[in-house]
């Protein structure tokens, strides 16, 4: 027996009401080169409104936000992730903190944190780093944006021992369960939700949505990775999030168009472009 063919939906046909929000993409990646443009154009489409892209390389930064000159709509999020300690010094932070004081699209330090899954990334030098941004995050008065994988309770205890409860802070790509959501929610943060809720196996993200209010919650795609049903497997583009969102609705039982229309509220009031 053959394997049931994946039907592939054209995402604009599943458009939604325009003010949706991508909170998490990497549109600067090669895999975007060939057709930005493009993909920014189907964004539009389906109703997202606002976009915010993530660097990761504070040196080229300078140059890379040049692709976003003609596109008013995407905002930028700057910082060092958790594995690059390595190829980036007191240089890089500093790049950091000038380009926040030149750049006003820049909304958010970020995605920074820690990434145990690695094992070439020293555990030591990543911790270093974390405290670095997050002291940096505080002089410049920005929300933070944290990447977190195997290493909750040690991302945690750095967050709360180092004055973060009540910070504005969006933990994204939320993959955890039910106690994890709770205790995020208990410090006073965002969490954002991305593609793989609509994984089949990924049942605790969708029994975590229970206890997670949606005005604390954001939508991410964290292109061109985590394509959501029924683009799974392949590059994801923040088109997709029209699908994503209706996981989450369904988990929910709420309505699509209004939590699409909540969710970007919520992204633009985080980032700090609406009251």
């Amino acid at each position: 027996m053959g394997h049931k063919k994946t039907v592939r939906i054209d995402p604009l046909t599943m458009a939604l009401p325009m003010g949706g929000v991508d909170s998490h993409a990497h549109l600067d990646d090669e895999a975007f080169d060939a057709d930005r443009e493009e993909v920014l154009k189907r964004a539009r489409q389906v109703g997202i409104g606002t976009l915010f892209n993530i660097f990761l390389d504070p040196l080229s930064f300078p140059q890379k936000k040049e692709l976003f000159a003609g596109a008013p709509d995407v905002f930028f999020v700057l910082g060092i992730h958790p594995c690059d300690g390595l190829r980036f010094g007191e240089e890089a932070l500093a790049a950091i903190e000038a380009a926040f004081t030149e750049e006003p699209r820049l909304r958010a330090l970020g995605e920074i944190g820690l990434d145990y899954h690695w094992p070439d990334c020293p555990r030591e030098q990543q911790i270093e780093l974390f405290l670095s941004q997050l002291s940096l995050a505080k002089h410049l008065g920005k929300p933070v944006v944290i990447h977190c994988r195997e290493a909750d309770e040690e991302c945690l205890a750095i967050l709360e021992s180092n004055g973060f409860k009540g910070y504005p802070l969006l933990w994204h790509c939320f993959g955890g369960d039910t106690r994890l959501a709770k205790r995020l929610l208990h410090n006073g943060w965002h969490i954002s939700i991305p593609g793989p809720v609509s994984y089949p196996a990924n049942k605790q993200i969708r029994e975590a949505l229970s206890v997670i209010p949606n005005e604390r919650l954001l939508l991410e795609t964290d292109c061109p990775y985590l394509a959501p049903v029924p683009w799974r497997g392949t590059r994801n583009e923040p088109a997709y999030t029209v699908f994503t969102v209706r996981h989450i609705a369904e988990a929910k039982n709420c309505s699509p168009e209004e939590l699409w229309l909540t969710l970007g509220n919520n992204a633009r009031r985080f980032f700090g472009l609406r009251a």
